[in-house]
Formats: structure tokens, C-alpha cells, sequence
């Protein structure tokens, strides 16, 4: 007799021969238990995890003659049982749908099914490889499908049951296998090689399960393969060759130079890898699988369920995990995804390959973007303190207010602050894990001291939007220390805009040189009516404030005012005073015409039609005598 692989040799029988598919044959064993069995069938799922072998016994099961009615589990020596176990049926038929998949095959297939089974009780109909039936044909076996004869029953196997038309798959019930787990085809293994009476390590065992990727037939093919290889016992490295897999150890030391930014050696494994016949494509994916299996360990531990590897795997990939911080190997896997990815179509791989593994080496030497952030931050206040040696800001050390010491943009890595912390320091609620023992300090925090005019920042440099915060802490820790020695209170620091500055009144000059420049800005951006109404105002600066007081009447001026008018104003008269401003338009008496010709500063003739108007003897005439004002000036010149 000729050789029958194992594949085809042991071939489960029964439902409870069936490994990694539980699910599958438990609902149909109770729906033969309770006559429930439905005329149309899909399997879907991955390639070799048993569809067929389900449908087949299936169809055994609906047949056996053991029984006047279908069974469970099938006796498998009776005849129908024992045709079925051969393929050679008459009430059985296999159809392989990837060839007759036309519309004139299926029309066939419908005819057929009008006449009863020749012995058993079932025609049953198994469709491998159905997705890859026509439209056409799927339209012409879509009556039959939906209202078979009650001797037909159709089971359709498929890898892409998405290609199946959703009016075939919902006249069917639809079974999804899924991918067998590492360990049960390990212990399938064991099995198979004990009745085989063979030896084998269970690192070579482990390295078959995990080349099978969920997939039961092509473990079993490819140790077929490795037992016809191997004259004796069957060992990991007679596997590895097998299946041109790297050494196992070249991965944890390629991944060691990565650690260690050593590029030549890193294209020093490669050149061994390509010159022993190694591809390149390959080694990029057992790249990817090793850096999966590191995060994998290094996020949970390299004793979880989730790493299905050999125990020899989990100590490498456990060191190599020690390696590397968690982001370090997501980088490197990405990396090695997107290598692993262009290999596909590429022409020079090896030159690809080396690239990936030498951007690996070059990722070590980068740091955090946070760090980054923070180093810079700590730079940036060094060099204003340079600028302003008079408020300089200075790092404390320690909690003691007298001792200081200077930024030093080398160590900003030192000073590095979490992003977590700054937030919370920002919001006023230090985390714990941010105290440090030895100051008692809870995060970023300003104090001052009585010999400096600006806060010294404590930890690093302190953005801005965190220093009220911190600010209220320190009052807080200062409050309750008991020291003589106490630093006087620090200095609250509040917008310039908002907080008068300490100077004298404004003279009537000012006044005079803020309202003409003020207005001449207005004008000279189309804001005249604008000019027109502020110009009669009386105008004031008391502190760090503009105010313009109009008449009652024209109060609107104020809600008519744009924000782009406001800004420019503003601009402005910050530029006249050499502070910043803010601008306030309020209701007030309304002016006699001789205040008003006292108060309306004059503006200089520009190229539009407004200077010349005020310019225009008749019309100051008409101001002086009547107390008329200009409202609105249209340059008939500039329109022609």
C-alpha cells in the first residue's frame, strides 16, 4: 500500500475527534439531538481547522445506518459511514466549487437534487471552496437553496465567506471556525508522534505548532516533512533548517547591537544570515514575531497565556524585553512591520532589510517628545534669565528658601517633569508619586524669596499656565512651616492689563498725542465714521486704561466698534504710552461746540476725500457757527 500522510491518516472521524472547534460540534450534536437540523449550511474559517472534516462528519452523522434516524456521533463501520470515511458515496457528493463554478454546472446540480438519495436518507451536497461559485450561478441555485426537498441538505465550506452573497448566506445557518490554539495542536502533536512511535523535543513540537499558525493540517504537513528529514530524534534546530527559519539566538543578539546602537555589527548578522541562503523576507517576519513576543513579555509578563511559544522562546524573548523600554519596542515593531511590508515589492531586499535593522540601532539615540519639551523649556529660561540678569529665576534644590542654584540646560534630563505632573500641578492637585522624601515637595512649585523680584521656580522651569497653581501650594507649605527663617510671601503676579501700573497722571499733551495717534490709526484703515464719533469724546488715562466718554446718545459706539478697530486702537496707544492698555468707551455729557473744537484734534490731510473736507474753509465755517459735525464724506473725484 502507498503511504497516507498524516494529514489524511488521522482524519477526525467524529465530532469528538475534533480539536480547537467546540463550539461548532456541540451545537450541531444538539441539533441532531433534537431534530433540528437545518437544509443549508457555510462553513467559514481559516485553512486547514477541519470545514470539510466537520461537513463530512456531519453528513455521516445525518446518514449512519446504526440508527433508524440521525445520530449524534456516527458509529463508522457501518456502510454509509464507511463510504462517506472514503469519498466514495453515492448519497454524498463533494463538489470541488473552484472548478465547477459556472451556471451550467449548477443547473446541473439543481436537477439532480430533484431526485431522492439512492439508499440513505439524505442527498447531501458538500461545496468546497464555495465563494468561488459565479453570481450567476449563486442567482441559479438560490431557489433551490431557500426551499429545498426535504431529502437535500447543502454545506458550503469556505476561507472568504464574505465573497458568498448575502442572499445565500441568509438562507443558511453560518458556522465560523476559528484558528486552532498553540496548545491543543502541541498536544495533538504529542499524540500523533507517540502513536508514530517517534521521538521529538517539545522545542521542535513547539516550533511545528507555531509554524502551523492556527492551522492543524499544516502542522501535520510540515511535520511529515520534518520526520522524512530526520533519521532520528526530531530536534529544534532539524525543524528550524526545515522550514529556513533563523537561529533563534541570532535574533536576541541582532536585537542586543540594537540596544547597544552598534550598526556594524548589526549588518555584520545580516551578511551571516544572507550568505548561509537565509531571505530576507523571512527573517523580517520572524523580526516581527520576536519584537511582538518582547512587548507581549515585557507588558504582561513572559509567563502569560498570550505568548504561545516554547518555554526556551519565553526566557529570550524575556531578556531581550529587559532590553528595552515598552515604547522603545513598539517603535521597533513598527518599524519592523512597515520593513516587513515593503520586502513584499521591492527589488533590493537585503538593502531594505538592513535599512529597517539600522533605523532600529538609530531609534535607540532618541528621547521622549516630553523629555524634549522639557529640556527645551529649561533652555528657554536659562537664556531669559541671561537677558534679565535682575530677575533671574532660579532652581531650588532643596526646601530650605535660602539655598538656590541656576539652570543648567545639560541637565535638563534631570529636571525632566512628567507631562501627568505638570497637569497636576497645573489643576492644584500634586501627585503622590511626585513628592520627593528629601524636600517634601509635591511637583513643580514657585516661591520667592526677599532678595529677588521674580519667583524662583522649583524642579524645572515651570510653564506659565501651571504657576497659579503652583503659587497657591507653596502659600500653602509656607503657612504651615513654623521656621523664623521664613521667605517673605510670594509676589502675585497678575496680567499687566488688568493691574494699574504705578505711574503718574497723564498730562494734557499725552492726552492730546494718544487721541491724535489713536484717530490717525482709525482713519488711515477706513474706520471714519468711527473717527468722527470718537473725536467729540473726552478722552483720559487713568493707570493702565483708555477711556474714551461719549454722549448718551451715541452710546451704540461702543457695540459698533469691531474687534479688529478695538485691536488697532489698542495697539495704537500702547505704542504712544510704552505700556500695554486696555480701551474703555462710557456714556457721558454731551459737549458744547467750542469743547468740541477744543477737544477733536486735527488730522493731518490724507489722499482721501475726509482730510480735505475738514480742511475746507466752508466747512469749518459751518462747525464754528452752527456746531455741525462731519459724518460722512463721499469723494465724488475718487469715484469718477
Amino acid at each position: 500500500m502507498s503511504y497516507t500522510v498524516l494529514a489524511r491518516k488521522y482524519r477526525p472521524q467524529k465530532f469528538s475527534e475534533v480539536i480547537g472547534q467546540e463550539h461548532v460540534t456541540r451545537t450541531l450534536q444538539n441539533a441532531i439531538e433534537q431534530g433540528r437540523t437545518a437544509h443549508g449550511y457555510i462553513f467559514s474559517g481559516h485553512r486547514g481547522i477541519g470545514k470539510t472534516t466537520v461537513a463530512r462528519i456531519l453528513a455521516a452523522a445525518l446518514n449512519c445506518r446504526s440508527k433508524d434516524h440521525p445520530v449524534p456521533e456516527p458509529c463508522g463501520v457501518c456502510e454509509s459511514c464507511t463510504e462517506i470515511r472514503a469519498g466514495n458515496s453515492v448519497d454524498v457528493i463533494e463538489i470541488d466549487a473552484a472548478t465547477n463554478r459556472g451556471i451550467d454546472e449548477i443547473r446541473e446540480l439543481r436537477e439532480a437534487a430533484r431526485y431522492r438519495p439512492a439508499r440513505d436518507r439524505f442527498k447531501i451536497y458538500i461545496l468546497d471552496e464555495a465563494h468561488q461559485i459565479t453570481d450567476a450561478a449563486f442567482n441559479a441555485l438560490l431557489k433551490t437553496l431557500e426551499e429545498p426537498p426535504d431529502h437535500i441538505v447543502f454545506m458550503l465550506a469556505t476561507t472568504q465567506p464574505e465573497d458568498i452573497p448575502q442572499t445565500i448566506r441568509s438562507r443558511c445557518q453560518h458556522f465560523s471556525f476559528r484558528a486552532v490554539k498553540f496548545d491543543d495542536i502541541m498536544g495533538q502533536l504529542r499524540d500523533l508522534v507517540s502513536r508514530e512511535k517517534l521521538e521529538a523535543d517539545d522545542d521542535a513540537l513547539a516550533l511545528l505548532a507555531e509554524a502551523g499558525d492556527g492551522s492543524m493540517r499544516d502542522a501535520l504537513s510540515i511535520l511529515d516533512q520534518a520526520i522524512a528529514s530526520s533519521t532520528e530524534r526530531l530536534t529544534s534546530d532539524a525543524v528550524r533548517n526545515l522550514v529556513g527559519a533563523a537561529p533563534a539566538h541570532i535574533l536576541e543578539q541582532v536585537m542586543r547591537a540594537v540596544s547597544e546602537s552598534k550598526s556594524e555589527e548589526v549588518l555584520r548578522q545580516v551578511d551571516h544570515l544572507i550568505s548561509e541562503g537565509h531571505s530576507p523576507t523571512h527573517f523580517a517576519r520572524q523580526m516581527v514575531r520576536f519584537l511582538r513576543n518582547a512587548t507581549v513579555a515585557k507588558i504582561a509578563g513572559k509567563d502569560t497565556s498570550l505568548l504561545q511559544i516554547s518555554s526556551e522562546e519565553r526566557g529570550r524573548v524575556a531578556r531581550v524585553a529587559e532590553m528595552f523600554a515598552e515604547e522603545d519596542l513598539t517603535r521597533h515593531l513598527q518599524i519592523m512591520l512597515r520593513t516587513h511590508g515593503e520586502l513584499g515589492y521591492k527589488q533590493e531586499q537585503r538593502f531594505h532589510l538592513e535599512l529597517g535593522l539600522l533605523k532600529m540601532a538609530h531609534a535607540q539615540k532618541l528621547i521622549p517628545i516630553e523629555e524634549f519639551l522639557s529640556s527645551a523649556a529649561v533652555g528657554t529660561a536659562t537664556s531669559n534669565a541671561i537677558q534679565r540678569p535682575t530677575a533671574r529665576p532660579s532652581i531650588v534644590g532643596s526646601s530650605s528658601a535660602g539655598e538656590t542654584r541656576r539652570a543648567d540646560p545639560p541637565a535638563a534630563r534631570s529636571n525632566y517633569v512628567s507631562p501627568f505632573a505638570a497637569d497636576s500641578a497645573r489643576k492644584g492637585t500634586p501627585r503622590q508619586e511626585d513628592a520627593s522624601p528629601s524636600s517634601g515637595a509635591a511637583g513643580p512649585r514657585i516661591v520667592a524669596q526677599s532678595s529677588q523680584t521674580e519667583p524662583v521656580i522649583m524642579g524645572s522651569a515651570a510653564p506659565a499656565p501651571q504657576r497659579e497653581a503652583a503659587r497657591v501650594t507653596e502659600h500653602k507649605e509656607l503657612g504651615s512651616e513654623g521656621s523664623s527663617a521664613a521667605p517673605a510671601p510670594a509676589r502675585e503676579e497678575t496680567n499687566p492689563l488688568e493691574t494699574p501700573a504705578n505711574t503718574s497722571p497723564a498730562s494734557a499733551e499725552d492726552i492730546t498725542r494718544l487721541q491724535s495717534a489713536v484717530l490717525q490709526t482709525l482713519n488711515d484703515n477706513g474706520q471714519r465714521i468711527l473717527v468722527s464719533m470718537l473725536s467729540e469724546g473726552e478722552w483720559s488715562i487713568p493707570g493702565n486704561e483708555v477711556v474714551i466718554k461719549i454722549a448718551e446718545s451715541q452710546t451704540v459706539i461702543d457695540m459698533s466698534m469691531s474687534n479688529d478697530a478695538r485691536r488697532m486702537a489698542i495697539a495704537a496707544a500702547s505704542g504712544v504710552l510704552g505700556r500695554a492698555v486696555k480701551l474703555r468707551v462710557v456714556p457721558g455729557q454731551t459737549m458744547n461746540p467750542q469743547e468740541k473744537k477744543k477737544a477733536a484734534p486735527k488730522l493731518s490731510p490724507g489722499p482721501g476725500g475726509r482730510g480735505r473736507a475738514e480742511q475746507d474753509p466752508v466747512v469749518r465755517r459751518m462747525q464754528e457757527k452752527f456746531g455741525a459735525e462731519i459724518r460722512t464724506v463721499i469723494d465724488y473725484r475718487e469715484k469718477r
